[in-house]
């Protein structure tokens, strides 16, 4: 490995899709790119430095071979020693004013997951280093029991899986939001879940004792029902049949459920909008919502090596229509237009999925939690009350 202070290196060279490509030529290789065999099961195809390092690295072969000889990237695990666990934001276009995250790094290995970039606060790429490297918070349900017990706070939803999937693989042995969904039910607090794991199954028990009282609802994304298209674009989580059966037993179960169809990639999935919505709706979905898909910082080069190593012959009409809908740009952050886009493109994606929820009788009405059943969790050394 070798340390390079170039720009090039972190941020390689990609044909953008007003350049010409050569007659003879193919896609030129990316300088950062890692070996198929050693990113087998993952989603990035690199693993370039974050935009706050003073240098790169970048595998060169010396002459030894000595590439062949790199190891796999593997899974492994620290420890987020964070004092808080609830994260506040104040942005106008989304539902929520606070957020949980359990997991930092996400090994579902999604190429266009836009939590990708928090990595490089981490000092470690967007890239494989995101879905390789990741930080657990065992401490979470007792940090979240003490944020909660604070005489200052006003119960709101908290909202989970908005940053990084809460039912990643590793929640399997770690379970932190079970023990975080165990927190919230004794307080009576209202939680709201986006993942898309099968695994959320697991916690039907605690969700639905939760539901009849209006204290939790759950998302689960679909993007695909293309299974090809589901692994190579998501290899690590959920095959989409196993979503639509947790959906199923979410509803049957009296939990409130939305399928997210996100993120909606034009001239790659955006044709299945009205399947995905039907089969949801037949699994006894009663809301759905969609997303367009954002590629801000290191993700708009992570999705590009991705989409020119397995669908090339769609990439240029992809950014083509990308482009379209954010204002010439690749990505605009504009509150409000982030998650929907503008222009005719995204005009038309938004009236498919409109008619097709008026069709199938999807958000028709809307559940609403309640925060009537809050109770402050005791601090150790509270008294109790005499009555």
């Amino acid at each position: 490995m070798s340390p390079a202070s170039s720009h090039a290196l972190k941020h390689p060279p990609v044909t953008a899709p007003s350049e010409p490509a050569g007659a003879d030529s193919d896609f030129p290789e990316l300088a950062v790119a890692i070996d198929k065999q050693r990113r087998r099961g993952r989603g990035a195809q690199s693993n370039a430095s974050g935009r706050f390092e003073a240098k790169a690295r970048v595998a060169f072969d010396d002459g030894w071979q000595s590439l062949e000889e790199l190891p796999p990237f593997k899974t492994s695990v620290g420890v987020d020693t964070s004092r808080k666990v609830i994260t506040r934001n104040e942005s106008p276009d989304i539902g929520f004013d606070r957020s949980i995250n359990p997991y930092r790094g996400c090994e579902h290995g999604c190429v266009y997951c836009f939590a990708r970039p928090t990595h490089a606060y981490l000092g470690l790429s967007p890239g494989l280093d995101f879905e390789s490297k990741l930080f657990a918070k065992p401490e979470a349900p007792a940090l979240l029991e003490k944020e909660l017990a604070a005489t200052g706070y006003e119960p709101r939803m908290i909202a989970i899986g908005t940053n990084t999937d809460p039912y990643q693989p590793i929640e399997r042995e770690r379970k932190i939001m079970r023990g975080i969904l165990e927190v919230l039910e004794r307080a009576g607090h209202p939680v709201g879940i986006v993942t898309k794991s099968a695994l959320v199954v697991r916690d039907i028990d605690i969700l639905a004792r939760m539901a009849k009282r209006n204290l939790a609802k759950v998302a689960i994304s679909v993007t695909s029902l293309d299974p090809k298209l589901a692994r190579t674009m998501e290899p690590r989580a959920a095959t989409p049949p196993k979503r639509l059966e947790a959906l199923k037993q979410l509803s049957e179960a009296g939990i409130p459920t939305t399928v997210m169809v996100a993120p909606v990639i034009p001239a790659l999935n955006d044709s299945e909008i009205e399947r995905i919505l039907d089969a949801a709706a037949h699994a006894g979905v009663k809301e759905a919502s969609y997303v367009l898909l954002r590629l801000p910082l290191e993700v708009r080069d992570l999705f590009r090596e991705w989409l020119m190593a397995n669908y090339p012959d769609r990439y240029r009409h992809v950014f083509t229509l990308i482009r379209d809908m954010r204002g010439g740009r690749d990505y605009d952050a504009k509150w409000g237009e982030r998650m929907k886009g503008t222009g005719p493109m995204a005009w038309t994606i938004g009236r498919r999925f409109e008619i097709a929820c008026d069709r199938l009788g999807l958000n028709k009405r809307r559940s609403k939690l309640t925060t009537d059943h809050f109770a402050r969790p005791k601090r150790n050394g509270d008294q109790l009350s005499l009555f």
